[in-house]
């Protein structure tokens, strides 16, 4: 299972920050090509339900793309939340972890293990996806540094 940790320096406090990134139905907003929405009610617990489309923009906001379904297996106010992909294509596991930095602010870890789909040809295809992937999710959260910051909720 491919693993990914990537972290962005946050110019808000640990609460802010959090509360942008579980601000599920304005993830888009800073996720490069997805959006996230909640399954049933707002999905701010262990157990909650979320699913993300990534992929070519549609008129109206929307995307179409690939399916990435979720469940929310750890939650800790202000500091976690932990995930298991549970879709066709993308499976394996995210966490999601708010730490306050010295000094004021906070930094923002996305960590993933990720299960490849298409078995063998996905495992030999991530050395040339990863760059591409890595990317996408770098200049996301270049942009949830800025959308957390700014976060009112």
């Amino acid at each position: 299972m491919p693993e990914l940790e990537l972290r962005v320096d946050v110019d808000a406090p640990p609460a802010r920050t959090f509360a942008a990134l579980v601000d599920w139905e304005r993830q888009g907003e800073w996720m490069l090509g997805t959006d996230v929405s909640a399954v049933d009610g707002d999905a701010q617990q262990v157990g909650g339900r979320l699913a993300a489309v990534t992929g070519l923009p549609l008129p109206g906001g929307k995307h179409l793309g690939v399916l990435d379904t979720m469940v929310i297996t750890a939650w800790e106010q202000d500091h976690r939340v932990d995930v298991l992909h549970t879709g066709r294509v993308v499976r394996g596991t995210g966490s999601f972890v708010v730490l306050p930095r010295t000094g004021g602010g906070s930094t923002f870890v996305w960590g993933e293990q990720l299960d490849l789909p298409l078995g063998a040809l996905g495992r030999l295809g991530w050395p040339l996806v990863r760059p591409f992937f890595v990317a996408g999710v770098r200049l996301s959260l270049k942009r949830f540094a800025a959308f957390a910051r700014d976060h009112t909720g």
